[in-house]
Parts: structure tokens; C-alpha cells; sequence
């Protein structure tokens, strides 16, 4: 019950990724968990799969990239239970393509949803946390941020993150605030369902421990860095990926 008495929101939490990290922190304590996605039915869902009761677990529908929309809702949260102590910057989506063929909306999309919304996000919660001295904040990179073929956009948006991430970090450190970013590679979520079988035998034989990552291991990481275990940890980027970055 490490994060007993500690409320957290977690973005991109309909599915994979963010739900594994919904559910890790619902599982190990916290108060209360928000689950934001901006699909409404699924994320909430999600929120009632952790507790149909809703007095541990609720979702909340939000564009994140919308700086309005996402104080409204994290306004709520607040209402609800009086303080954010953790936010996990989760959400993220892909537009893939050769940089020659890539287009203006694909790169405006990914940036808005990668990189705009840790902006927008953080923003909300920032002060309430240095006026309690204490927050925990874990955005959701990309080792693609080291550079993949198709993905200009998405690793420049995950490139991105790091650097806020640290430069966010260093501001926040006299508040008794972290801030640090995990960079996973391939995760077995249904991001890469669509992915054709020989190309994901490819990313797979590029994985020195030859298989994909399993969503509930970079919960694990991204518990370790919400909790007072790494109270002395901030401005850091854990490379989840089993070897295949280093």
C-alpha cells in the first residue's frame, strides 16, 4: 500500500499501456486513480473494471491537447479529492510515414497529442504541487526518440519529451518535486496488433531478450518512479527495452 493517501492521474488509460499503470498504482494503494482517454465508453470502462464502485477508480473522457477541456477535468479530479499528488503523461498516438510522403496534419497530430499535451497537463497540476512540496510527475517517452525509420514525427515528439522532462525537472527540484521519463521500445499492446507478422518477427530478432515487453513491466517501472522509492530520482530517462537500446 506504498501510495496510500496519494491521488494520481494517468492519460492514455482506456488500454495498454496506461491502463497497466492505472492498475498498478490502484493495486498497490492509491486513494483515488483518474483514468483519462478520450474515448469515453472505454475509459470508462477501464475505471470500472479497477472499481465498479467508483469511490477508487473513475473515468474521465478528455482531449488532452485541449488546454480548456483538460482543466475542466482536472479541476474535478481536485474537487473530488482535494489535491493531485501523481500524474502519469501516458497518452500518445502514431502517424508513420516515410518524411518524403509524411504530411502536415501527421506531424501536427502527433506533436498535439506526444508533446503538446504534456504541456497542457503538467500546467495543471504544477502549482498545487509545489505549494504542497510534493509531486510526482513520469512522462511516457520513446526509445524511437533515438531514431527510427518513419517515425520523424513521433520520435521528434518523444525527443521532445525527454528534454522537457529534465528541463521541467530542474525547476521543480527545490519543491521537493520529480519529474523523470521512461522511454519503452516494443510493448505488446493492441498499438501493435496491426503490426504484419514479419515485420514484427524483425523488431522482435532486434530485442536482445527476444520478446516484446510486456505492458505490466513498464508499470512497474513507472511505479518505482510515482513512489517514495525514488525520492532522490528526477530529471532521468529509464530506457525500458530489453537490451535493445543501450
Amino acid at each position: 500500500m506504498r501510495f496510500s493517501g496519494k491521488v494520481a492521474v494517468v492519460t492514455g488509460a482506456a488500454q495498454g499501456i496506461g491502463f497497466a499503470i492505472a492498475k498498478r498504482l490502484w493495486e498497490d494503494g492509491v486513494d483515488f486513480v483518474a483514468l483519462l482517454d478520450q474515448n469515453d465508453s472505454k475509459v470508462k470502462a477501464a475505471a470500472a473494471v479497477l472499481d465498479p464502485s467508483g469511490e477508487r477508480a473513475g473515468g474521465y473522457a478528455c482531449h488532452v491537447a485541449d488546454i480548456t477541456a483538460v482543466r475542466v477535468v482536472f479541476d474535478a479530479i481536485s474537487e473530488r479529492c482535494g489535491k493531485i499528488d501523481i500524474l502519469v503523461n501516458n497518452a500518445g498516438v502514431t502517424r508513420d510515414a516515410m518524411f518524403h510522403k509524411m504530411t502536415e496534419e501527421q506531424w501536427d497530430t502527433v506533436m498535439d497529442v506526444n508533446l503538446k499535451s504534456m504541456f497542457v497537463c503538467c500546467k495543471a497540476v504544477v502549482e498545487g504541487m509545489r505549494a504542497r512540496k510534493y509531486g510526482k510527475i513520469v512522462n511516457i517517452a520513446s526509445v524511437s526518440a533515438f531514431g527510427n525509420l518513419g517515425q520523424t514525427n513521433y520520435g521528434a515528439s518523444k525527443g521532445g519529451v525527454i528534454g522537457f522532462t529534465k528541463c521541467l525537472a530542474k525547476e521543480m527540484a527545490r519543491s521537493n518535486c520529480t519529474v523523470n521519463c521512461i522511454a519503452p521500445s516494443y510493448i505488446d499492446t493492441e498499438m501493435l496488433q496491426a503490426v504484419p507478422e514479419q515485420v514484427m518477427n524483425q523488431f522482435i530478432a532486434a530485442i536482445p531478450m527476444e520478446r516484446l515487453g510486456k505492458p505490466e513491466e513498464l508499470a512497474a517501472a513507472a511505479a518505482f518512479l510515482c513512489s517514495d522509492d525514488s525520492s532522490f530520482v528526477t530529471g532521468e530517462c529509464l530506457v525500458v527495452s530489453g537490451g535493445s537500446y543501450m
